[in-house]
């Protein structure tokens, strides 16, 4: 008998029945974009959702009912519809919901694919590019001092072509991993094409997709992605220690299992307290075939899966193409109006992203006329990046390409 987590945690004793939080009412269509009043930007630019969006209004209010609930026993429920959630990604990203789980961070579902792999301690051929995630190449990095062979394919004109990652790609690899939209340059690979390559090579591919979903287009059946994961802080309007992975079944089928989370059960009988029926063994148990069956582990935070489920819903009333077609609006000004200003932007003019990049060394000397002009982007060592959202308009343009000014040489 398939069981979900909740009947199966409340047969153990391990947390009641209760009425899931209602979902706090949603628009189903803003009248236009901008977006402003859904969000308490203030007078500041905020340029920068690609590092942290931020939070809408209205899932302020459903996380402090949330804990109102949760500070006063009794008073309401506390409750969270997993189900629903999971539901309402899997649309977003065109998956089936048993396709999809929980994980804590983007970080911690790209481990687990390697884990399952059983790429650690190997000498598996695996093939990523440097316009990853920069924070996964220790992992990568890592897996080549134990021995993996790792090859890395290095950007031409800031894109990672597709004849160079095809030769990369041989039969002898195992694992193919990128960043579907790249966090440095917004970047964007075809994923439907590499997939092809590395399906027919015997390779699986993994993506990360924390600056695709929410944001652009991206259609997780129709690329033929076998893997695939984000948080959720950026573009879908969420916060920290709660994301998604995607693993179609049979991918996971190539998977070894390398834990037993018991919210991924699907039945459990245990043979040790009052009143068990006898067996052999301390508990039989089966996992679910699905997705949370192979990825999910313990408890996730419910006040953020609270924000999750207004922010999805909010995100797929606007639609994604609509969000997308918003933002390009103003990447597409940044991308014709910083060159003529003399800064060197790298994001490629075809990206859909809403992400522009511009390389600038020290590029920390511009931080104190930004924030003196009340503009907030990412400004690193040696870039600056602009990713504008929902809420921003030409307005914040303005404001930024006059406080950025010409290029100081």
């Amino acid at each position: 008998m398939h069981l979900t987590r909740r009947a199966c945690l409340a047969g153990l004793g391990a947390l009641p029945i209760a009425t899931p939080v209602a979902a706090t009412a949603v628009p189903a269509q803003p009248l236009a974009l901008p977006d402003r009043s859904s969000f308490r930007i203030g007078s500041q630019a905020y340029l920068d959702s690609g590092s942290i969006h931020p939070v809408s209004q209205s899932a302020k209010a459903a996380v402090e009912a949330y804990v109102a609930a949760r500070a006063t026993p009794g008073s309401g429920s506390s409750s969270v519809d997993q189900e629903r959630i999971l539901s309402r990604f899997a649309r977003l990203i065109n998956a089936d919901p048993a396709d999809v789980a929980f994980v804590k961070s983007t970080t911690t579902a790209e481990h687990m694919i390697v884990d399952g792999l059983g790429l650690f301690d190997s000498n598996a051929h695996i093939v990523t590019d440097t316009l990853h995630f920069f924070g996964s190449f220790p992992l990568y990095e890592g897996l080549a001092r134990r021995g993996a062979q790792v090859t890395w394919v290095r950007p031409r004109d800031g894109r990672i072509l597709i004849e160079d990652m095809e030769r990369a790609i041989t039969a002898q690899t195992k694992l193919v991993a990128l960043s579907l939209v790249s966090t440095y340059n917004g970047f964007q690979h075809d994923l439907a094409r590499i997939c092809e390559i590395a399906h027919a090579k015997g390779a699986l591919v993994y993506a990360d997709v924390v600056h695709a979903a929410g944001c652009v287009p991206f259609d997780a059946r129709a690329s033929g992605v076998d893997s695939a994961a984000c948080a959720s802080y950026k573009w879908l309007m969420g916060d920290f220690g709660l994301g998604f992975v995607y693993a179609r079944r049979e991918a996971c089928e190539r998977l070894r299992r390398e834990r037993y989370g018991y919210y991924g059960v699907a039945s459990f009988q245990t043979h040790v307290y009052p009143f068990d029926p006898p067996g052999e063994t301390v508990a039989d148990f089966e996992m679910q075939d699905n997705a949370s069956g192979w990825f999910a582990t313990g408890t996730y935070p419910h006040a953020t899966a609270v924000h999750l489920d207004h922010s999805l819903q909010y995100i797929l009333d606007l639609g994604v193409d609509r969000i997308n077609a918003h933002a390009r609006t103003l990447t597409d000004r940044l991308k014709r109006e910083l060159p003529a200003l003399g800064y060197d932007v790298v994001t490629p003019l075809e990206s859909p992203a809403p992400i522009v990049t511009c390389v600038f060394e020290n590029a920390r000397e511009l931080a104190p006329r930004l924030e003196a002009a009340g503009v907030r982007i990412t400004v690193s060592r040696h870039r600056f990046r602009v990713t504008p959202s929902v809420f921003n308009g030409m307005e914040d343009v303005d404001r930024l390409l006059a406080a950025l000014g010409p290029r100081r040489t």
